[in-house]
């Protein structure tokens, strides 16, 4: 089992060590401080920021309608959640486009009421971010909400507290390393969204050009770019990985 669990953890070692191989040290300031990399850093963190704030206002109360409410055709409903986990990213950035382009079904009305439009715009951004991350928060709360000890729940409710009560001073703080959890898996996939963002958002430098984006550009004209950048998406999101996990995934374990 030893043997077999060092061969899988190659599978991950391997290609860090040969980005890590490939680093151009020497220019490596002088490429993470171009206008480009600046830019798509910082949209990348507004873009994923923005995706996991949103995925909690709607992912979770989403999670505790699939956990807690019987309703018929729940089934459906969870696999339409969770729909964006297995679905080719493309796919569902063509969806999006389909459905909140200019012309879409939604984004027509949108844009007749309120003049928004979303394609190639960073609001197209972080709704594309938004759409493939938000169901790694909801899998991960309705997964802790299913298997946690409901009896104090049950006692709180049988000495008079009302509903709000059990929900605000029992439940929400049960669940609370899970929700910390997912919101680090649903930044980390927001973080590193690619196909669904080029998609629906386009690639325009400074306004919908994230990491991933600026990454796939430079690979055909800047391979020591390229792999600077890729780099700074790897320290960035191991640091932010490593810093929770103890703290949050630990307990959850």
């Amino acid at each position: 089992m030893i043997a077999l669990g060092v061969v899988g953890l190659s599978v991950f070692v391997i290609p860090l060590v040969g980005l890590v191989g490939r680093v151009p040290w020497s220019d490596l300031p002088e490429i993470l401080t171009t206008d480009l990399v600046i830019d798509a850093f910082r949209l990348s963190m507004i873009a994923s920021v923005s995706a996991t704030a949103i995925s909690c206002v709607l992912g979770i109360p989403l999670a505790f309608v699939l956990a807690r409410v019987e309703f018929p055709g729940r089934g459906v409903v969870r696999a339409i959640v969770l729909l964006p986990l297995v679905l080719p990213p493309v796919v569902g950035g063509a969806a999006l486009l389909f459905a909140l382009g200019r012309r879409g079904v939604v984004g027509e009305p949108l844009n007749s009421l309120t003049g928004l439009v979303l394609p190639f715009s960073t609001w197209g951004v972080i709704v594309a971010a938004t759409f493939v991350a938000m169901p790694f928060l909801v899998i991960t709360v309705e997964g802790a909400l299913r298997t946690m000890d409901r009896r104090f729940e049950r006692a709180a409710a049988t000495l008079g507290a009302s509903r709000w009560t059990v929900l605000r001073r029992i439940t929400l703080p049960a669940i609370v390393p899970s929700v910390v959890a997912g919101m680090v898996l649903t930044w980390a996939r927001a973080f590193g969204e690619f196909g669904a963002t080029v998609t629906f958002a386009g690639n325009l430098q400074g306004r919908t050009q994230t990491l991933p984006l600026a990454v796939f550009v430079a690979l055909e004209s800047d391979r020591d770019a390229a792999i600077a950048v890729s780099l700074l998406m790897v320290v960035v999101s191991l640091i932010v990985l490593i810093a929770l996990s103890d703290r949050w995934w630990g307990r959850v374990s």
